[in-house]
């Protein structure tokens, strides 16, 4: 029982925290759709359900014990980070308004967004791999051990669909998209610092 409430309890602080995944779900929501909003979360928790496997499978040891492998998958999620980001800064100059609609983009292109940004992310193979060694007892059942990865991707879709739905709502995005210029300047930027800290931090 006290493993299962670490499980939660650190889950869900985790979950919560901000980084490149709410600014992600953020962006999309309030200058796409809320549909594109929601299908990033799923990708996202798909996304988390990557580190969970390969946990699982053990080589999450080797990524522990293996500086380089580490750096190198921090290196490749930084890279990822910085381009997103450039690719709003770059974006074209141009306001949407209220009662005007935003260049749709697939279900899929919403969902891959969200998955890359989270598989990519080196602080959640950080997040899942210490949790699993470091709370998860190792004589736990595998059984029980798949039961905290789906609780823990379905913790991240539950959250980020509840931030698409409240960032999507008419008030505020009929508000907040007559400087969608600016928005996505400032989410551009956001992810240009998270790629840069993760380039620059040491493991």
């Amino acid at each position: 029982m006290t493993e299962l409430i670490a499980v939660i309890t650190i889950t869900m602080l985790a979950v919560i925290s901000p980084g490149p995944d709410f600014a992600m779900v953020t962006r999309n929501s309030l200058v796409l759709s809320r549909r594109s909003g929601i299908w990033t979360a799923i990708g996202i928790g798909l996304g988390v359900m990557i580190h969970v496997t390969y946990t699982l499978l053990g080589v999450s040891i080797l990524i522990q014990q293996s500086n380089w492998l580490y750096n190198a998958i921090k290196l490749v999620g930084a890279l990822y980070l910085i381009y997103l980001g450039l690719k709003m800064l770059l974006s074209k100059n141009k306001n949407v308004l209220p009662n005007e609609k935003s260049t749709p983009i697939s279900n899929w292109a919403a969902l891959r967004a969200g998955f890359l940004t989270n598989a990519l992310n080196p602080k959640t193979t950080l997040f899942i791999v210490s949790l699993f060694l470091q709370i998860v007892q190792s004589d736990t059942h595998l059984v029980i051990q798949i039961g905290y990865g789906l609780f823990i991707s379905l913790a991240h879709i539950s959250w980020f669909i509840l931030v698409a739905v409240c960032f999507s709502a008419s008030l505020v995005r009929d508000q907040i998209l007559r400087v969608h210029h600016w928005l996505d300047r400032t989410f551009g930027c956001l992810l240009i610092i998270f790629g840069g800290i993760l380039a620059m931090s040491h493991n």
